[in-house]
């Protein structure tokens, strides 16, 4: 089980499934990272500060500009701040495009996590709430 502690959601890590691991020296910060890779594909990359990252999943968003190739959920958490911070710091105006985007990306990470065994259904039911003010908002 690892803990991912931004969001203190856990995912059990499928030990027996694991085909290697590798350490990755991130190209930017120059720092090491380790990367599980299971039988299935998925893979799971521990980072400092992260936590626990993942590719995101473009099955139910078809492609997303900005996409990066790997997040966590603290990516998450922060994107979806933003996207609260138009909707309900600034209730008289509409929502800017950049809603949707934020939206689409948090939908890909939050699908990418559900991959590799996190459960992320309340974070779901926030974004489906935020979601739907954006949709009430601009129509």
């Amino acid at each position: 089980m690892l803990l991912d502690v931004a969001s203190g959601k856990s995912v059990r890590v499928p030990w027996r499934d694991l085909k290697a691991f590798e350490e990755k020296v991130h190209p930017e910060t120059r720092e090491a990272y380790l990367v599980l890779l299971f039988e299935t594909g998925n893979q799971i990359a521990l980072v400092d500060p992260g936590g626990v990252a993942f590719a995101p999943s473009t099955a139910n968003t078809g492609a997303v500009g900005d996409l990066p190739p790997v997040l966590c959920l603290k990516d998450f958490l922060t994107l979806k701040s933003r996207i609260d911070h138009y909707l309900y710091d600034h209730p008289d105006d509409p929502p800017p495009r950049e809603c949707l985007d934020l939206v689409m990306i948090c939908i890909a990470a939050l699908d990418g996590a559900r991959a590799v065994g996190f459960d992320v259904g309340d974070l779901e039911e926030g974004l489906d709430t935020s979601l739907r003010e954006i949709e009430r908002r601009t129509s």
